[in-house]
């Protein structure tokens, strides 16, 4: 079977304007089109986002609905747009021509309401598009699907054209930011002030379930390292080996231990309790909507609770530590969906370990490692952590997940399970450290992340 050919050229230009409706290129006619290109950042600077809270006044929710709305259709009209052209005439419609296309669905009889909306606005919404095909075509997503009220996220995207901001001077970090369409500025709690002086490079506005508003700023501003950490009377880094369970949430392999809080298990009477009501309650009607919004907030609370944990948590090892070593955790093949005998176990199973959010706790030590100036090293998942001994690294048998502590058959030591384990990790991950910096040039610092997988199997086996 052929593959269909691709219409370009004078004849993808005219299906363009009489079968897709999109106009020709009127603006600068005689000049050839120049690719946009991203806004260079200083090599000394680094993009932060900072996320407040704020609260709307009723006029200003409204319109930041109709926005929300406003977004979400325009992204489903430029998929259809982009997915008709391609599937009906075999024309490739990129990013500018959605825009030429949003002009005239503007101008349109009944869509007058897409006027009360910046149009900046709209636009960043074809650009997601348009970031969304380019994830596809490069396999490293799927199709993109069409945006449902209710269901996909409330969010609009707010480039500096879009907002107008004013620093206060008695404050510098805070000031008013007034969104495009809007009169007023927004009532924010800055929980904590942006880097004094700096224009945010971009702003993102979301509602949750909850039906919270939450402000999220770009800026870009330079992140000081912490000084490095050495052990006491020498100039080894200091290591920490973390053993991620569920037993415990993160043991050390100083012993310490960060204990699961099981949330969902604390909650999960209340949630129980909330969704029977919503249940009973009759489809469409504004008490069942009201019994949503009750779940909503104790799941952001639920949310908000785990996130502030593995934050001060994550914060204080990168704080005290110069090295950081961790295992590669399988999380999607662990969360396997259950099927089959003892399906209900495997799903309780599966429950504990979302609770857990060991990729959440991996990714914030990722980023603060990068920030911060340390090294987080990643051993490979298949590298025997619990079974082997730390004493004397004899490979003991198999253990099984109800066995917490065993004794070794060559030295006698007895081994906690997960404490036995952290120690192993920081061993490799120190021994994998040194054959890094040791191939590193004079003067160069050592790679925020360092993967096992990544290190070629002659180097692993030294």
């Amino acid at each position: 079977m052929t593959e269909p050919v691709r219409v370009v050229g004078a004849e993808a230009k005219r299906v363009k304007r009489e079968a897709l409706g999109i106009a020709d290129r009127r603006k600068h006619q005689g000049r050839a089109a120049i690719p946009m290109q991203r806004r260079a950042q200083e090599a000394s600077r680094q993009q932060r986002v900072y996320r407040f809270r704020f609260y709307p006044s009723p006029d200003q929710a409204d319109q930041l609905l109709k926005t929300f709305g406003a977004c979400r259709w325009v992204y489903n009209e430029g998929l259809a747009l982009r997915s008709g052209a391609w599937e009906q005439h075999r024309v490739s419609v990129g990013f500018a021509e959605t825009c030429r296309a949003l002009t005239g669905w503007k101008r349109e009889e009944g869509r007058e309401w897409l006027r009360e909306v910046s149009s900046t606005v709209l636009q960043q919404a074809l650009r997601h598009l348009d970031g969304a095909f380019s994830r596809f075509f490069k396999k490293s997503a799927t199709y993109p699907k069409r945006k449902k009220k209710g269901r996909s996220r409330d969010a609009a995207t707010y480039v500096r054209t879009g907002f107008r901001w004013a620093e206060d001077p008695e404050r510098p970090g805070t000031g008013l930011v007034t969104l495009a369409k809007q009169a007023a500025p927004l009532d924010i709690r800055w929980s904590r002030p942006l880097p004094a002086g700096q224009v945010p490079v971009r702003l993102n506005v979301t509602r949750d379930r909850a039906g919270r508003f939450f402000l999220s700023v770009l800026v870009e501003e330079r992140i000081e390292p912490l000084p490095p950490v050495f052990l006491p009377g020498g100039c080894e880094p200091k290591a920490v080996g973390l053993d991620l369970g569920l037993a415990a949430l993160v043991t050390l392999d100083d012993g310490s231990v960060l204990e699961h809080p099981r949330l969902l298990k604390k909650y999960g009477e209340e949630l129980a309790r909330r969704q029977r009501a919503l249940h009973r309650k009759k489809r469409g009607s504004k008490n069942r909507g009201k019994a949503r919004e009750r779940i909503a907030r104790l799941y952001a609370l639920i949310g908000d609770v785990r996130r502030d944990l593995l934050d001060q948590f994550t914060t204080r090892l990168v704080r005290e530590n110069q090295v950081l070593v961790v295992e590669d955790l399988p999380i999607a093949n662990l969360m396997r969906r259950a099927e089959g005998q003892g399906r209900r176990r495997k799903a309780k199973l599966n429950q504990t370990i979302m609770d857990a959010a060991w990729g959440e706790l991996l990714r914030q030590l990722r980023y603060k490692c990068e920030w911060y100036g340390r090294t987080l090293v990643v051993v490979d998942r298949f590298f025997p952590s619990t079974r082997r001994c730390s004493a004397c690294h004899t490979k003991g048998p198999r253990l099984d997940v109800s066995v917490r502590e065993w004794i070794c058959g060559e030295c006698g030591v007895v081994h906690g399970r997960d404490k036995n384990a952290a120690v192993n990790l920081r061993d490799e991950g120190m021994r994998l450290y040194w054959l890094v910096a040791a191939a590193l040039p004079p003067g160069k610092p050592t790679p925020s992340v360092i993967r096992a997988s990544a290190l070629p199997d002659a180097a692993l086996a030294a």
